[in-house]
């Protein structure tokens, strides 16, 4: 059983543990609350791929001084 603040900290690893097989119970302030594991294979069915399959389209890159606040940048750049 993990704690939620637990869970917090390192979800990333402990998604990965579930999904490798290994149930995780998740307990707030003691009392289990979820579990966490491995996709069904009846669940992979509800799973959509994206409806897009072209790459993303990125923007031009703009250069950015340091040390500029990155909310007056945007600010500056939208206008």
């Amino acid at each position: 059983m993990i704690g939620i603040r637990e869970l917090r900290a390192d979800l990333a690893a402990i998604v990965r543990r579930a999904g490798s097989g290994q149930p995780v119970v998740v307990s707030v302030g003691g009392t289990p609350v979820a579990r966490l594991g491995p996709v069904d294979e009846v669940l992979d069915a509800s799973i959509t791929p994206p409806r897009r399959t072209d790459p993303p389209r990125l923007g031009v890159p703009v250069a950015i001084w340091s040390g500029v606040r990155l909310d007056r940048a945007l600010k500056e750049l939208r206008g």
